[in-house]
C-alpha cells in the first residue's frame, strides 16, 4: 500500500505487476478497490489501483464534493507522485466517469483510456435506462426469484434505505445476480471475490449529476470501450454513444456479458485489454 498526501487529503492506491502504467479506478462510488484486481493484466502492466478519495483508507473530501473533476485531480495527481508519463486509466463504470473527465480535464496526458462498463452520464437518464434493462434482465429469469429480488434491492438502494456500510452491503448482496450475465454459472473463484466486496459511505457526499454527451468530441486520446451484451447499470446503449462520439475509440462487446465481465471472462476480457495496450504502447 503506497500513499501521498495531495492538498492535505490521504490517497492510498497500489501498485502490482510490471509494464505499461495503467490507473485503475473502481465504480461505486464507494466500492473498496479489490473487486478490480487483475491478476492476468499485471503480467504485462504495472497497474496501480487507486482507492478513490472517500473510499476505504483513503481520506473523504472535508466538504463532501466528490465531483468528477475532483476525481479526475487526484488520479492525476497519482499520475504525477509517481511519475508516470501518458499512462493508460482503465474506469470501471462511475471510474469509468472520471476516466471521461480525465481525458477532458487533461487533454494529451493520457496514453489510452478503457472505459469498461460505463456511461457519458450520471443522471435521470442513466437511471431510467437502468431501470428499463432491469426489467429486462427479470423478464430473462423468470424462473428465479433472486432475479425480481435483485431488482427491488436495486429500487431500496436508489430510494435510499441503505445509508451505512452494512446495510449496502446487504443490498449489494441481493442485487448481485443482475450484475452478472449468468449469475448461476460464474467461474471459480467466485465466492471468494463476493466475500472480499466492501463499500464505503460518506454521510457528507453531496448530490452530485453529471453529463458529457455533449463534449465527448473532444476526447482524442485512443479508447477503448468495453460492455457486456446484458448489463443492467452501464449497458450497450452508452458503449454505443461513446463509440459513435469519441473519434478515436473502438468498441468491444462481450455477448451475454454483465457488468463485471474481469470476473465473469477473465481471460477474454484481459486480452481485450493487452491487444489495445499493446498496439498503442508499438
Amino acid at each position: 500500500m503506497h500513499e501521498v498526501l495531495i492538498d492535505g487529503v490521504r490517497q492510498v492506491y497500489h501498485v502490482a505487476g510490471e509494464g505499461p502504467v495503467c490507473l485503475v479506478h473502481a465504480g461505486g462510488p464507494g466500492f473498496h478497490w479489490g473487486y478490480m484486481r487483475m491478476p492476468l493484466l499485471e503480467q504485462s502492466m504495472t497497474v496501480v489501483y487507486l482507492e478513490p478519495v472517500g473510499t476505504g483508507n483513503s481520506d473523504p473530501l472535508p466538504d463532501g464534493e466528490y465531483n468528477m473533476s475532483k476525481y479526475a485531480y487526484f488520479a492525476h495527481e497519482v499520475a504525477e507522485h509517481i511519475g508516470a508519463r501518458q499512462p493508460f486509466f482503465l474506469g470501471h463504470s462511475h471510474g469509468g466517469f472520471v476516466g471521461l473527465q480525465y481525458a477532458l480535464d487533461y487533454p494529451g496526458e493520457l496514453g489510452g483510456l478503457v472505459l469498461y462498463s460505463s456511461a457519458p452520464c450520471m443522471n435521470q437518464d442513466l437511471g431510467m435506462e437502468q431501470v428499463r434493462q432491469l426489467e429486462i434482465f427479470t423478464q430473462r429469469w423468470p424462473d428465479r426469484p433472486e432475479a425480481e429480488d435483485a431488482k427491488q434491492a436495486w429500487m431500496d438502494l436508489n430510494m435510499g434505505k441503505a445509508r451505512d456500510r452494512d446495510a449496502v452491503l446487504q443490498v449489494l448482496e441481493r442485487l448481485m445476480p443482475a450484475f452478472f450475465g449468468n449469475y448461476w454459472n460464474l467461474p471459480a473463484g467466485f465466492d471468494a471475490w463476493q466475500a472480499g466486496l466492501d463499500f464505503s459511505v460518506d454521510p457528507n457526499r453531496r448530490p452530485y449529476a453529471w453529463d458529457v454527451r455533449d463534449v465527448l468530441g473532444a476526447i482524442h486520446v485512443p479508447t477503448l470501450i468495453l460492455a457486456g451484451e446484458y448489463d443492467f447499470n452501464c449497458g450497450m446503449r452508452w458503449a454505443l454513444e461513446m463509440n459513435e462520439k469519441i473519434p478515436a475509440s473502438r468498441l468491444v462487446s462481450f455477448e451475454q456479458g454483465g457488468h463485471m465481465n474481469h470476473v465473469e471472462t477473465p481471460e477474454a476480457f484481459a486480452a481485450a485489454v493487452t491487444e489495445f495496450v499493446s498496439q498503442i504502447s508499438k
